[in-house]
């Protein structure tokens, strides 16, 4: 059985991964800490809009040529 302090490329594998989880977690700080002070602000402003709804019934002509 090998020794643990020889096997180098087993530490650079945990400490790449070790660094990678540091930083995962460092930004998901950093950005739930700056959302919180920003107000939100809309990305989109709101128009009014209109919207028509035709019905259309299964006797009527237009029913027959739509499909």
């Amino acid at each position: 059985m090998s020794d643990w302090t020889s096997l180098w490329y087993v530490w650079l594998i945990l400490l790449t991964v070790f660094l990678l989880l540091l930083c995962g977690v460092s930004a998901s700080c950093i950005k739930f800490c700056c959302r919180k002070k920003r107000l939100p602000a809309e990305t989109f402003p709101r128009h009014p809009c209109d919207l028509t709804v035709i019905g259309i019934d299964s006797d009527s002509t237009a029913h027959s040529t739509v499909t």
